[in-house]
């Protein structure tokens, strides 16, 4: 008598209106550029990614015209915020419905899934709050949250080889989140998973949820 393993289904992290709107913009680029030409993506979309870039587009004018501290403006720019976070939720449910519980082509879409660990972990102490291009090619810019009584923080990124691999993690200390920390050398192009901790005297926290990126 023969059995079948039911497949354990993968879901993605959608906390895309807690983020600030800089990283809901930064988020739907990448996710734009995973979508684009993905070999993966052959049912149906829910949504029209020309709407998601417009949507995008729009949300970065209403960030710019909220500096100025007008309320009509930033009341606008949360209203965009919550209009891209939708969109991304639902591009987000199409990575799960699509990827047959294959963690390389849930990937390709450019989310991060949740933990399956049913560990108690300290997402704050490791959490990432942003990730955008930096000043030349081949950079990032992230930004970290601060935790109390941290002493220092580190990061680890490395490529996602073939099958969505990690390859060889690279890893940077520093001891503030004030400033953005600026990892360089990376080849444009290619896809980077990223990770943060942070250190106390009692240790370090656990890693915290995988961020993917494409490099340009």
């Amino acid at each position: 008598m023969s059995t079948t393993t039911k497949q354990k289904r993968i879901k993605a992290i959608t906390n895309f209106r807690r983020m600030g709107p800089e990283i809901v913009v930064s988020t739907s680029e990448a996710i734009q550029a995973h979508f684009d030409k993905n070999p993966n993506a052959t049912a149906p979309l829910p949504v029209d990614m020309a709407t998601v870039k417009s949507s995008t587009d729009l949300l970065l004018a209403k960030i710019a015209a909220a500096k100025d501290g007008g309320k009509t403006a930033i009341a606008e720019k949360n209203h965009q915020k919550e209009v891209v976070a939708g969109l991304l939720e639902q591009l987000a449910h199409y990575a799960e419905a699509n990827c047959n519980g294959e963690m390389p082509t849930f990937l390709s879409f450019g989310f991060s899934p949740k933990s399956s660990s049913k560990k108690k972990t300290a997402p704050v102490s490791g959490s990432i709050r942003k990730i955008e291009p930096g000043e030349k090619s081949g950079e990032f810019k992230m930004t970290l949250m601060p935790v109390p009584d941290a002493g220092s923080y580190e990061v680890q990124w490395a490529p996602l080889g073939a099958g969505g691999v990690p390859g060889s993690w690279t890893n940077k200390a520093f001891t503030t989140v004030k400033a953005p920390v600026v990892i360089t050398g990376l080849n444009p192009g290619t896809s980077y998973v990223f990770q943060a901790r942070a250190v106390t005297k009692t240790g370090h926290s656990d890693w915290s949820e995988s961020v993917t990126r494409i490099a340009v």
